[in-house]
This record gives C-alpha cells, sequence and structure tokens, in this order.
C-alpha cells in the first residue's frame, strides 16, 4: 500500500475515534457498537499491519541502506570502475537488482532468511543511535559470509560450473558449493568493497541517463 494511502486511513481512523470520543453516545445503538469496534480495534491494526509491510519493503532498497552516513563508501564502493571489485561489478551489470543491491547480497536465502536479515537491521539501529557505531573501514560483517548467497543465483549457471578457475582444482568446486571455501577467500573474489583501501587514483563509472 502507498505511504499517502496509509497516511490518509490512519488520518481518517484517527478522526473517526475522535467523533466517538465526544459523541459516545454513538455507540448505543448496535450499528454504533459496530462502528467502535472497527474504528478502536480493526482499523489500528490494519494502520499498523499496512505500516509495517510498507516500512518492511521500503527497509530492502539500496537507498534506504545508504541513507546511514557511515554506509556512504559503501554505496560509493558500487560505482568504482574496476572489475575486481565485487559489490561494484555485480551492482552496475545488474547482476543484482540496483535497487535492492545491499539486501540481496547480505540477505540469508533460507526459509526465515529476510527476517533474520530484517533483525540484523534492528540491531544496527541500537548500534547507531544507543551504542558506538563503528567507522565505515572497520564495519564487520556479524557473522563470516555465506557462499548459499552467491550460489542462489550462480548455482548450475555455465560460466559457475565450467568456470575454468573453478575446475584447476578439482576438489575446488565441491568446496565452494560446501561451504568450506568461501567465494572471498585470499585470491578469490576478495576485493567486495575495500572501504578504507581504495587507491587515490580510483575512478567512479555513472550511469548514463
Amino acid at each position: 500500500m502507498p505511504t499517502i494511502a496509509i497516511v490518509i486511513l490512519v488520518v481518517f481512523s484517527a478522526v473517526l475515534a475522535g467523533v466517538i470520543v465526544v459523541r459516545p453516545a454513538t455507540t448505543v445503538s448496535r450499528a454504533g457498537k459496530i462502528l467502535a469496534f472497527c474504528v478502536l480495534f480493526f482499523l489500528p491494526l490494519f494502520c499498523l499491519a499496512a505500516g509495517m509491510q510498507n516500512e518492511m519493503t521500503r527497509s530492502e532498497s539500496t537507498a534506504f541502506c545508504l541513507s546511514c552516513h557511515i554506509m556512504e563508501p559503501y554505496g560509493k564502493s558500487l560505482h568504482i570502475d574496476d572489475p575486481n571489485y565485487l559489490a561494484g561489478a555485480h551492482f552496475q551489470n545488474h547482476r543484482v537488482p540496483a535497487d535492492e543491491a545491499c539486501y540481496t547480497c547480505h540477505t540469508d536465502y533460507a526459509m526465515f532468511g529476510p527476517v533474520k536479515a530484517k533483525l540484523g537491521g534492528l540491531r544496527h539501529l541500537y548500534v547507531y543511535y544507543l551504542g558506538t557505531p563503528p567507522t565505515p573501514e572497520n564495519i564487520k560483517l556479524y557473522k563470516p559470509f555465506n557462499n548459499e548467497v552467491c550460489l542462489h543465483c550462480h548455482l548450475g549457471a555455465r560460466s559457475f560450473e565450467e568456470g575454468v578457475v573453478h575446475n584447476a582444482d578439482p576438489a575446488t568446486l565441491p568446496a565452494i558449493k560446501a561451504g568450506t571455501l568461501s567465494c572471498i577467500s585470499s585470491g578469490c573474489h576478495e576485493t567486495v568493497h575495500n572501504v578504507g583501501h581504495w587507491a587515490k587514483d580510483v575512478k567512479f563509472w555513472s550511469a548514463k541517463d
């Protein structure tokens, strides 16, 4: 539901609730009781559910993630003109949805993965407002990056299954699929965002209108 529709619904509910408070006699009749029930119970719950759904969806957007100034360098890294930067290469080539790039690559794709990701986001808010937030270059993942996130898209792809590097050693591909060899291991796709270690002359790419 669009944000403006939710706002209108909340205002409408508040006005009806005000009418019931100012004129309680309206609840004497059966119809009045039904109206009071809807206004004081059903409509608030509906507004809450619609608002939560709207905000949960918005929290998946790249713009939402990068609205925090600590994350600004990570947003800039998506535009570095260097194919060795894993995040930038995926973002610029639309290997992930550009408007949900952060969420796509930082979500556990298990059944309750999205819920876990959002709970992790709440932890970010707690640290930011009530704790001591780290500097951008010192931000760390809560746990090692899970290959399943990469394999969600790449598993079965010819470029992945038949890749020269992946098949140079017969043990490499099975280890990647089993998660015992990380996709971002040293010597593999190790340059992800690389915040704090950019070269001074790094170039940035911008999409053409």
